[in-house]
């Protein structure tokens, strides 16, 4: 067992360092096609850091372990929000990082509890309809998802339209999109390997696929936006980090319908009804961070921050949850 770990340690050590020369290069890349840097976020890093779930769960059904898969996709939006939360709390900025300044993002989160709560609505409800492969809850997802990413693309443009350009960054273009490239490739590489390991340490610990995936795994394929959404703020790029983890809760949703085109029937029919209790408390965690984004008073208590505080709890809360009802 201890193998195992340490062979999981040294995986998780590789996504890190790629990740935090991902928020580097997606930054500068978004600033060559003039995305800005909220854009940037919810798009170029958030799909760059969410491939370590695709990898992961499209490895894991196949193995087959759809419990696994589901519960990384769930799990890894818990932990997005937690580190969301950690950063906010530890992180020396004037005033909070989920404040007014953060508003623009509301979109984001609206367009996340909307996509959560399909996946929930399709975990409760057996409904074993699909169109070949797919299952109509992952297809009414992928829908939902475009639409929202429509919305948020709009939005973003009109907010750019008065910022002043930005400044063009001397290192050539051919150099950016090798090292966005690169970095990405790094950690899909290493993300198929971690379910492997997963998979064998949720049989020698008797944890089973709901509660490994929705925690080991959840976190090992969150250290990408961990080591990416630090990178951002370490730059003053605040508005890129929040859109990094935004965007990569709603793209981990979408994940799930290019997991169920790997497996031989409906996805989230298929899986067990305890990821209804990570999908809820998603929802209610992403309301409690919108909250804290949208409330204009100022709120920290020396060096508490409220709000962070209480999404921190309820995470831990909801973990108990899965660990209690699995």
């Amino acid at each position: 067992m201890m193998t195992l770990l340490f062979h999981f340690a040294a995986l998780m050590a590789v996504i890190m360092v790629a990740g935090s020369y991902l928020a580097r290069f997606a930054d500068q890349l978004g600033e060559r096609m003039g995305l800005g840097r909220s854009m940037a976020g919810i798009l170029l890093l958030a799909v760059a850091t969410s491939l370590p779930e695709l990898a992961v769960s499209c490895h894991a059904v196949m193995i087959p372990a759809v419990d696994l898969a589901v519960g990384d996709m769930l799990g890894s939006c818990l932990f997005n929000l937690l580190i969301l939360a950690v950063l906010d709390l530890t992180t020396k900025t004037p005033g909070s990082m989920l404040s007014r300044s953060a508003a623009a993002h509301a979109i984001s989160a609206t367009s996340s509890m909307l996509l959560t709560s399909v996946a929930l609505l399709f975990l409760l409800v057996d409904l074993p309809w699909s169109i070949g492969r797919v299952g109509l809850g992952s297809i009414t997802i992928l829908f939902v998802y475009l639409l929202c990413l429509r919305l948020i693309y709009f939005d973003q443009r009109f907010e750019r339209a008065d910022e002043p350009p930005a400044e063009s960054n001397p290192r050539p273009l051919w150099r950016i999109v090798t090292g966005y490239v690169l970095a990405t490739a790094a950690i899909l590489l290493t993300a198929p390997l971690l379910a492997e390991l997963a998979h064998q340490l949720s049989i020698v610990t008797g944890l089973g696929g709901t509660f490994i995936g929705t925690t080991l795994v959840a976190l090992a394929t969150s250290l990408p936006e961990i080591s990416t959404t630090w990178a951002a703020i370490r730059m003053g790029a605040s508005e890129m980090a929040i859109g990094n983890i935004l965007g990569s809760n709603s793209f981990n949703i979408v994940v799930l319908f290019a997991v169920d085109l790997c497996y031989a029937e409906p996805l989230l029919a298929a899986a067990a009804q305890t990821h209804a209790i990570t999908a809820a408390s998603v929802i209610v965690i992403t309301a409690l961070v919108t909250l804290g984004m949208l409330y204009r008073a100022e709120k920290r208590f020396w060096i508490i921050e409220p709000d962070a505080v209480l999404v921190i709890l309820a995470v831990f809360g909801a973990l108990a949850l899965v660990y209690w009802s699995g």
